[in-house]
């Protein structure tokens, strides 16, 4: 299992990543997380929301309702263009750290 701690210093990060790919809602974000650590990191619901709720809320990321399906219309969250700036400054300020500590 992944530590907890060492993820939850990076969600934000790791959802900008995500939806920089494509706009996604939040049980697909949830789903490419545990797909993509293999099932090693399962985020909880309600952490997730907190997350989207406080990248929104910075305005790193926006929001908006899809096409009806399977009942209800799903919120899907894209990345702004400050949160396209905040990413990259995220792993340039990483990169540098890697020159500076490995």
């Amino acid at each position: 299992m992944i530590n907890s701690e060492v993820i939850r210093g990076h969600i934000e990060t790791i959802i900008l990543n995500l939806l920089m790919e494509k706009d996604m809602y939040g049980y697909e974000l949830a789903s490419e997380i545990k797909t993509r650590t293999k099932n090693l990191f399962n985020i909880k619901e309600a952490t997730l929301y907190a997350v989207l709720q406080r990248l929104e809320k910075k305005e790193l990321i926006s929001s908006y309702l899809g096409e009806k399906t399977h009942g209800g219309k799903r919120r899907y969250y894209r990345v702004t263009p400050l949160g396209r700036a905040y990413y990259k400054e995220m792993l340039n300020e990483w990169n540098l750290l890697r020159k500076i500590m490995f």
